[in-house]
């Protein structure tokens, strides 16, 4: 049977896989690479999109109708994700093209919203910066020396979190010889193997689905371990479970702060769970990395992350064991000796290393009183002088 495309449904894998090179909607993609955008947005009755440096802008031409977006957006879909996007109303895979002699990764979401279809696609780099290139703190890397755990990175949708989480295994990869399983619905970064083997398995393309990539997993000997987004308690749970049979587990949570991610876990269970996931949490969780990214002022610099990390510490197992989460801020402010940090400490760091300024600091910040006062060399944690 045709397909709104008019391509027929047996013919579509073949069809992707022949004219993948040749797609119209790849002029979309290279702008928006040349642009240095991070997402091109399609939407029915506007011109394409490309956000740079966290503005959306225009592009030069006019709106897009009905058949130009089917004509751009069907043939970016095999048999399989035209299939879930029928059923489903939406699709999400990955996009590769090569610009330049350099290959570029689009993560594609297909959508439909009041019967018209829409696009958005995030650029994923082919090159993974370390932490000094992503401006992250160095104390990141202690975490990636741990043999079993979990580490989670929270933060909003387009936070940088799997950049993060990507230049953490890159560095496991730099410096330790260990087996790296990624599962990932889609791939994103396609790692080079470096002292670690690396296999990255796709949802959908490689395995059928995320349980019975799980399955597979505990038979296929790895230390690290990357699953994506806990957005469900059967990820977690699997999580969990693998971090406590002795694995080093990455995973992102949609949260806006470290301390806050607790509450997000428990909210994910009913209540008569919280008690023994709060044991969970504390025996095997060793740090929560919550970001946000924001605009830089530094030339050559589009956006710089600004990070709050807890490392689980004695003490900061306690709390979450005694229920005190209100008292996990307390416990960052006055962690540095142990690789912690807050927001306030870290938008201080980025204002005095001039990667951003101090308006822009201001208006994110969780405390603003507290940040003044850190600009202006007062500690607030410690009651004197920075």
């Amino acid at each position: 049977m045709p397909s709104k495309s008019g391509i027929k449904e047996s013919d579509y894998d073949s069809f992707v896989a022949k004219h993948q090179d040749d797609l119209e909607i790849n002029k979309l993609f290279k702008a928006c690479v040349k642009l240095e955008g991070s997402d091109l947005h399609l939407k029915v009755g506007r011109p394409p999109m490309i956000r740079v440096d966290g503005t959306l802008r225009p592009m030069n031409r006019g709106p897009i109708d009905d058949e130009e977006m089917v004509r751009l957006c069907f043939p970016l879909m095999n048999e399989r994700n035209r299939k879930i996007f029928d059923h489903d109303g939406g699709a999400d895979f990955a996009h590769m093209l090569n610009v330049d002699g350099t290959n570029w990764r689009f993560r594609v979401n297909l959508l439909q919203q009041l019967g018209h279809i829409g696009m958005v696609a995030r650029r994923v780099s082919s090159w993974i910066p370390d932490f000094e290139g992503l401006n992250l703190p160095p104390s990141i890397g202690r975490l990636c020396t741990y043999d079993q755990g979990m580490i989670l990175l929270a933060g909003v949708t387009g936070s940088g979190k799997s950049t993060t989480i990507a230049s953490m295994l890159n560095w496991i990869n730099a410096n330790y010889r260990k087996h790296i399983l990624t599962l990932e619905d889609p791939i994103e970064f396609v790692f080079t193997e470096n002292k670690c083997l690396i296999n990255q398995r796709e949802i959908g393309l490689d395995v059928i689905d995320f349980e019975i990539g799980m399955k597979h997993a505990v038979r296929e000997d790895p230390d690290v371990m990357l699953v994506g987004e806990m957005r469900d308690k059967e990820t977690f749970m699997t999580a969990i479970h693998a971090a406590e049979t002795g694995h080093l587990v990455f995973g992102t949570i949609h949260a806006s702060t470290a301390a806050s991610t607790i509450g997000r876990i428990l909210d994910l269970f009913p209540q008569e769970m919280h008690g023994a996931l709060r044991s969970a949490i504390g025996m095997n969780m060793k740090g929560i990395i919550a970001q946000k990214l924001l605009k830089s002022i530094k030339p050559g610099v589009g956006r710089v992350p600004t990070c709050e990390i807890m490392t689980f510490t004695p003490t900061v197992r306690k709390l979450i064991l005694e229920e005190q989460d209100h008292k996990l801020g307390d416990a960052i402010r006055v962690g540095a000796e142990d690789g912690m940090q807050d927001f306030t400490q870290s938008l201080k760091k980025l204002v005095d290393d001039e990667l951003i300024d101090r308006e822009v600091a201001l208006e994110v910040a969780p405390n603003r009183e507290a940040l003044k006062m850190a600009l202006k060399g007062i500690d607030v944690s410690q009651g004197g002088i920075l």
